[in-house]
């Protein structure tokens, strides 16, 4: 049977946001006296939240600086203008729209922040999709944490192998596979482990491709 609800990862999955979080951080390390770091190295530090983020950057650069006021700074420079650089990937609104019209419960299971994630959907046109967004900050847990993700799918009363979540990371994944939902990968996001070291029910390389993995099911 094809899948009642989908859940899906935001940054890496839905949308290429790695310019945007680069912008915000290299500022902030600038403000607070650091180093700077390239593009790439950042996109191998984004899946666990803007706290990690930040520590991560923080510990890259030798950066003595506090922690609590560079994610203050990070969160202003970000929050400011989150779509400057951001943008869905190629096929993901008619996708969406496609599962949607089909009667696919659709929802988004990130470890951004609230108002983050809301400001990203939006201006991006994105929010209308779904049925439910549970972030970072929405509940006392998040990814990897199976609790996360098995709220979205008891509050929608599937079973957790009758529903499906779709990453881009190990992150994604663990918490999938904690949670006993059916995970695919999608293989052009962020992730700091091999490819080949997530598991997953199959792997895309490009977001439309969904579509035919669902038809299969």
């Amino acid at each position: 049977m094809p899948p009642s609800l989908i859940v899906f990862d935001l940054d890496g999955t839905l949308v290429d946001s790695v310019g945007d979080l680069h912008r915000a951080l290299d500022l902030t390390l600038s403000e607070c006296g650091c180093g700077s770091l390239t593009e790439a190295r950042v996109r191998a530090m984004v899946g666990d939240g803007v706290e990690q983020l930040v520590a991560r950057a923080l510990e890259a650069t030798g950066c003595a600086a506090d922690r609590n006021a560079a994610l203050r700074r990070y969160l202003a420079h970000y929050e400011a203008d989150p779509t400057a650089r951001t943008a869905p990937y190629p096929g993901v609104r008619s996708t969406l729209g496609t599962l949607q019209s089909q009667g696919t419960t659709l929802a988004v299971l990130t470890n951004k922040r609230t108002r983050a994630t809301q400001l990203v959907l939006e201006r991006l046109a994105l929010a209308s999709y779904f049925s439910r967004v549970v972030s970072g900050d929405s509940l006392p847990f998040r990814k990897p944490d199976p609790r996360a993700l098995l709220d979205i799918v008891q509050g929608f009363g599937a079973r957790p192998e009758a529903a499906l979540m779709v990453g881009d990371s190990e992150v994604d994944a663990a918490t999938a596979q904690a949670a006993g939902v059916p995970f695919v990968l999608v293989t052009y996001g962020y992730h700091r482990v091999p490819l080949e070291e997530i598991a997953s029910a199959a792997r895309l390389d490009e977001f439309a491709a969904l579509m035919r993995f669902v038809a299969q099911r």
